[in-house]
């Protein structure tokens, strides 16, 4: 089953020649989530063909204004383009009095309902449940509140190949009893066990979308065991006292994180524009972890 990131920004402050400000696009399942909508994101779900009115949930991290600023503009343009299906933004306190007045400002009444869910930037919270996926919010240390987002899988049950199905002519009921751990007895009176013709599912996997954030051993316990981890490295080892005055994290200890944590891979992203070559942030991480991979915009990501 699909589970993919695609980058529409990864750049830290304003927009650059190089890069864009923070946002991201989930396809899980084949629904897609919006992880932050910074300056210009609508313009790059076009440039990378992402169709916006399959969007029904966006996650705001904070309100510094490269994770947010691009919001208004895709909620409006959905409205224009005559969106009719529901859309929730899941962000902190002040998002939704600073959306409702720029409604409010532009006259605008929108033809879709819109509805804004707070978010704890306190304690860790389930904010988001389907029948595959839950989405929890977390704590980060920055300067302002903020929340990172963690999205995983549920455990599906065994699989039931179409070759058991025929052979053993099993009923829909019979199927669920074995999926379920649960032996069936057949039509001739044998009696079927569920290792005998189920199937291991993969196992869950999750991904950890860490913002804007300084070095914390809280968020290391937050995203204990998630498959891939993108986090942000605004700056090099460097400037660690910058990083740190600024509550941003260093490529080195954006690693330190991911390895502490159990990751299996690690996406650098939010890089400051004072740094040339982003290159630099791979070599200083690998120094701490080795499967670190440095986000661009229109780069794809299968979360394995």
């Amino acid at each position: 089953m699909i589970f993919e990131v695609t980058i529409l920004g990864c750049g830290a402050a304003a927009p650059t020649g190089k890069h864009n400000p923070s946002a991201q696009v989930l396809n899980i399942h084949d629904k897609l989530f919006l992880v932050d909508c910074g300056e210009g994101t609508q313009m790059q779900m076009r440039k990378f063909k992402i169709k916006m009115q399959r969007i029904h949930e966006v996650f705001i991290s904070h309100m510094h204004g490269d994770h947010y600023l691009g919001l208004m503009g895709f909620i409006s343009s959905m409205h224009l383009l005559g969106r009719k299906a529901k859309l929730t933004v899941y962000g902190p306190q002040e998002l939704k009095a600073i959306i409702e007045m720029q409604l409010k400002a532009s006259q605008t009444f929108l033809e879709y309902p819109l509805e804004i869910i707070e978010v704890s930037t306190d304690v860790k919270q389930c904010i988001y449940d389907d029948k595959s996926l839950r989405v929890w919010s977390f704590p980060l240390k920055h300067r302002i509140d903020t929340c990172g987002y963690l999205f995983e899988e549920k455990e599906r049950k065994p699989k039931i190949t179409k070759e058991s199905i025929a052979r053993y002519d099993l009923q829909p009921s019979q199927i669920i009893q074995l999926k379920n751990g649960n032996p069936v007895e057949l039509v001739n009176g044998q009696s079927l066990a569920p290792e005998e013709v189920c199937e291991e599912p993969e196992p869950p996997k999750s991904y950890a979308y860490c913002s804007d954030t300084a070095f914390s051993e809280k968020v290391i316990d937050m995203v204990t065991g998630c498959t891939t981890l993108y986090h942000e490295s605004t700056f090099l080892e460097s400037e660690s006292e910058r990083a740190k005055a600024t509550f941003h994290s260093t490529a080195k200890q954006a690693a330190t994180v991911a390895q502490r944590s159990g990751a299996k891979r690690l996406i650098l992203g939010h890089f400051s524009s004072r740094y040339a070559n982003d290159e630099d942030f791979k070599k200083e991480a690998e120094t701490v972890f080795k499967t670190v991979t440095l986000a661009n915009e229109g780069s794809v990501f299968t979360i394995h």
